[in-house]
């Protein structure tokens, strides 16, 4: 019994999916979910500096990857006590993202620490708050974590949508 994929058109669409050579399922590829959060404490902003890759050392908003199961605010609940041993209430959807080259659609959360304190988890390196004159910008892992960082600071309304210079999300690092 073969289990070869082949990518081609299936009947009636018009792009390429992997199917099944024996019995034709087709694995739809689809984008990953990130959910995170800026989360904003006296008017600074709560970053990590990662300790895994991709882009291990530099800054980044506590977020990662929607697992099964989760609803985005869990999700985004989860990713900063992972990250930053950091409980938050949301204060609502801060922006949507779509990352095309990498397959990714990230949804932001405006938050604010529930509780206080916050220190290091296993993927990051070191957890800090900042001003907004101290953000290392050289140091920030990804464009769209300036997006909402940015977001933020206007004190924006959701945006729904990347930045017309990146409108896919295609601009590398």
């Amino acid at each position: 019994m073969s289990t070869r994929f082949q990518r081609r058109i299936p009947e009636g669409e018009d792009r390429e999916r992997l199917i099944c050579g024996d019995c034709g399922f087709i694995a739809y590829e689809n984008p990953k979910i990130v959910v995170g959060a800026v989360v904003g404490e006296g008017g600074r902003v709560l970053l990590c500096r990662r300790a895994i890759e991709p882009r291990r050392g530099f800054w980044t908003l506590p977020a990662g990857y929607l697992e099964m199961g989760e609803t985005v605010e869990e999700g985004a609940a989860r990713e900063a006590w992972e990250e930053a041993r950091a409980k938050l209430a949301l204060e609502g959807i801060l922006g949507v993202y779509s990352i095309a080259r990498i397959g990714q659609v990230q949804v932001i959360f405006r938050a604010r620490l529930a509780e206080p304190g916050f220190a290091p988890g296993p993927e990051s390196l070191e957890v800090r708050l900042f001003e907004w004159g101290e953000i290392p910008w050289d140091e920030i892992a990804f464009p769209s974590v300036r997006w909402a960082l940015a977001a933020w600071r206007e004190g924006r309304a959701a945006v729904a949508g990347n930045p017309p210079e990146d409108a896919r999300g295609m601009a590398g690092l």
